[in-house]
């Protein structure tokens, strides 16, 4: 406590007070002295002194007003109510001490408020614009959603985030400032309206969903039915199958709890028929063993074929191999048919690019350009070796050099002829 807070005034009550014989108590105001009270049933100094202790109280109502404006958090409104309430009580106060000290400390305690108080407020207002604006945004982000196209939006992220907004604007209400009744008013307003049209779109977006859930489970379960009966026809009923199977894709989703369920029973339906084809194919793979083998051995006499020198004797034993391989007949897998197949038309492409360079090369026609092409590749040579000499002998290194060049190219023609 400050010294001019520890009301030393009232220690020496001559100082503020005095009492008359018949015990009127005054208190000293500057130069005036003021009634405050009678005390006839007691010595002046009881008398002084309850009138002292009615000025400590107002003394220490000053001071715990100071206090509380010095550690903070009161509002400064608040403290200046109590102020002004304080400083009612100490004018003209049935007290004898230093009022006018007292009244001096209220009046600086009043001025400190008085700019508090401006300040809180200006902050005041400052939140209430901040808050405003936080709940605008929340509203906008709100009519956001509302605006979208129903069928574009994610409907359970949108509601996730329409609640997360609601919980927002709850906390806004109840820890944030508070905002003026008109404008509050009016967010809320635009909020529930955009709230509520979400709400609408959503609960017709599922509405329409059900219908359409609804409309695809009923043509699934006929195409079920459909699939179902398909199954007398065993392996052969797997095209139709396929077909049921093109417009289950086109029927749209029935929700997934359905959708898995209805899928269950179309894909056995479907496992049925194609069951039918594996266990054929099964029973023709066993049944194809014996042939597998004697094709794969009879490859194996075969594959020298392409080395046979004559190939009039390569053609004849490829047609006798070709003649076993057909009275063999199919075999199963087809994966295995394939590869057998392959290795027996590699012997035979063999032997046909055999036969194919063997006709070039004894076609008629083809002999006999070759001849007329020897010929006159001779005759160019003989040519140009007379001119060869001719050059040599005339010790012309120009025309021996041409000459040599000419005579080269024509004789690699003749030697690539065979000439």
């Amino acid at each position: 406590m400050t010294a001019n807070e520890s009301t030393p005034e009232i220690s020496d009550a001559a100082q503020w007070g005095r009492v008359d014989d018949d015990g009127t108590v005054s208190v000293r105001e500057g130069d005036q002295w003021r009634v405050v009270g009678q005390y006839p049933d007691g010595t002046p100094e009881e008398a002084l002194a309850y009138y002292e202790r009615k000025f400590s109280d107002l003394a220490s109502e000053v001071t715990l007003l100071e206090v509380r404006h010095r550690r903070g958090g009161a509002s400064a409104s608040d403290l200046r109510q109590a102020a002004v309430a304080v400083t009612e009580k100490v004018t003209g106060a049935a007290a004898v001490g230093d009022l006018a000290s007292l009244q001096a400390r209220l009046q600086a305690l009043l001025g400190q408020l008085e700019e508090a108080s401006a300040s809180e407020a200006a902050a005041a207002r400052a939140a209430v614009e901040t808050a405003i604006a936080e709940r605008t945004a929340l509203v906008e982000r709100a009519e956001a959603l509302a605006a979208r196209d129903p069928r574009t939006v994610q409907w359970k992220q949108a509601s996730v985030e329409l609640s997360e907004l609601f919980e927002q604007w709850q906390r806004h209400q109840q820890s944030g400032p508070r905002l003026p009744k008109s404008t509050a008013q009016q967010l809320w307003t635009r909020f529930r309206d955009a709230r509520s049209t979400v709400e609408r779109h959503r609960r017709a977006f599922y509405a329409e969903l059900d219908e359409a859930h609804k409309k695809a489970r009923d043509t699934k379960t006929r195409l079920i039915e459909r699939a179902e009966a398909l199954a007398p026809q065993g392996e052969d009923g797997i095209p139709a199958y396929r077909a049921l199977l093109d417009e289950w894709k086109a029927a749209g989703r029935a929700g997934k709890k359905a959708d898995d369920a209805l899928w269950a029973r179309f894909k056995a339906a479907g496992d049925a028929l194609y069951g039918a084809r594996v266990e054929r194919e099964a029973a023709q793979a066993e049944e194809s063993k014996e042939r597998i083998e004697l094709k794969r051995a009879l490859l194996e006499q075969v594959r020298d074929i392409p080395d046979e020198k004559d190939l009039a004797v390569a053609r004849r034993r490829l047609t006798e191999a070709q003649r076993q391989w057909d009275e063999i007949g199919r075999v199963f897998p087809r994966d295995v048919e394939r590869a057998l197949d392959d290795d027996l038309r590699k012997i035979e492409q063999a032997v046909r690019t055999r036969e194919e360079a063997d006709w070039k090369r004894n076609n008629p026609e083809t002999k006999a350009r070759a001849n007329d092409m020897t010929r006159q590749l001779t005759e160019a040579i003989e040519k140009l070796q007379a001119e060869l000499d001719a050059a040599k002998a005339s010790g012309d290194k120009r025309a021996i050099e041409k000459a040599t060049e000419a005579l080269e190219a024509r004789q690699a023609w003749l030697r690539a002829i065979g000439g």
